[in-house]
């Protein structure tokens, strides 16, 4: 449980049906959780608005608030360059989410929460190990909260409650790199 005097956790959402069920369990273990949706890596703005659309809704649902980063592809570009050829979870993949998490604690000390974390690590496609890793290196002097949400059939929930809400459900983690794969 968290002491009640600061119990915020800005929690980056990479999609709706990816924070579903994360927003849920913080909720449960005294969190107040507030979404960061920042994904420069989504391959087109359509794709981009079509899944903030997604995460408005299940922010609505679950009343929490929502902080959206502008989108910026030329950054994930930046990084991405050199990597191109990198199979679905390898470098490039890391770098991605450490361009995330790192604008995850950035907006944190900007918004003056001291907890983070990430509903990447629900999927099954994600290594939970690994972005915990990442998230620990980056948090310095915040707390990465690592939570793996694919236990006690979190991704299960997750998908049963983007169902249940009629959402957008994307069917690639969102580069184009990972869409050719």
């Amino acid at each position: 449980m968290v002491q009640s005097e600061n119990r915020k956790i800005l929690i980056h959402a990479c999609c709706g049906i990816c924070s579903g069920y994360p927003i849920s369990l913080l909720k449960e273990m005294g969190y107040e959780p507030v979404v960061y949706f920042c994904n420069p890596n989504l391959d087109t703005k359509e794709e981009f608005e079509r899944r903030l659309e997604a995460q408005k809704i299940v922010c609505m649902y679950h009343w929490v608030d929502l902080v959206v980063e502008e989108y910026k592809h030329e950054d994930f570009l930046k990084i991405a360059k050199g990597l191109e050829q990198e199979p679905e979870k390898g470098l490039r993949c890391d770098e991605c989410i450490k361009l995330r998490l790192r604008k995850t604690v950035e907006k944190a000390r900007e918004l003056g929460i001291k907890y983070i974390t990430t509903s990447l690590v629900i999927s099954p496609h994600k290594n939970f190990a690994k972005i915990t890793e990442i998230g620990k290196s980056l948090a310095e002097d915040l707390e990465y909260v690592a939570i793996d949400f694919k236990k006690k059939d979190g991704f299960l929930k997750t998908n049963k409650l983007s169902k249940e809400l009629g959402i957008y459900r994307q069917n690639y983690c969102g580069c184009e790199f990972s869409r050719r794969d």
